[in-house]
């Protein structure tokens, strides 16, 4: 039996992708569910004796019940901190979103739930054609949109859920997700950023460490869930 699936996706860079990520794979683990994760893509990366591995790809290791060997969550990985494409070129790396596609497709059949997590914005580049958006789209997933909520955050919601709609990939909805420096009229930009996306957020999220997965998820990952059987 194949396992559902989310695609994890922001409206920029260092928005709270993980942190987002890793509380949902607990909330949704909470409830019973065997949860796989995988961050296809990853850019920032530090040369271990075992190989590269990125920070973001084990935090969602470590919040994950089903043991997948680092690869296979993390099939391509590149050590300096720059725009994946340009990492991949420099690695002689062509990034197949095909591959990871069937990878995708493995996991999938071991798992109720995947999470997987994309890399910077909607639009990120992961080779010299393809972007973040066309693997959400190959990868048949739902997209979940993290919300940096900061200057600009109104502007880069509203394009980043048009890109995604545009793109034909289902909007599942969005997460805020507070910085560490909180914006000022933070309630006012909350109920605009609701009324210019015509939902309520499903969950408001403040800056914690990525590891610890906020427990205010849990009950998002229950009311995601359940959305979820109707996408």
């Amino acid at each position: 039996m194949r396992g559902r699936g989310i695609f994890v996706t922001g409206t920029d860079t260092g928005v709270g992708k993980t942190l987002i990520a890793c509380g949902l794979v607990r909330g949704l683990a909470a409830f019973g569910a065997r949860v796989a994760v995988m961050k296809p893509v990853a850019s920032g990366a530090q040369l271990t004796s075992a190989g590269l591995r990125n920070a973001d790809a084990l935090a969602l290791a470590a919040s994950s019940n089903v043991p997948l060997p680092y690869e296979t969550l993390n099939p391509y990985c590149f050590e300096p901190a720059i725009s994946p494409h340009i990492a991949a070129k420099e690695a002689g790396i062509e990034v197949d979103i095909g591959k990871i596609k069937h990878i995708y497709d493995t996991i999938a059949t071991e798992a109720d739930w995947v999470v997987v997590e994309g890399a910077g914005g909607w639009f990120a580049p992961v080779n010299a054609h393809q972007s973040i958006a066309d693997l959400a789209w190959g990868l048949s997933l739902p997209a979940l949109m993290v919300v940096g909520v900061r200057l600009g955050c109104l502007n880069h919601a509203q394009l980043t859920r048009l890109a995604i709609e545009s793109r034909g990939v289902t909007f599942a909805g969005w997460i805020a997700s507070c910085g560490e420096a909180q914006l000022e009229r933070l309630e006012e930009n909350l109920a605009t950023l609701e009324r210019v996306l015509g939902e309520r957020a499903l969950a408001v999220v403040p800056h914690r460490d990525a590891g610890e997965g906020p427990l205010c998820l849990t009950e998002c990952a229950a009311r995601f869930a359940q959305r979820s059987l109707s996408v």
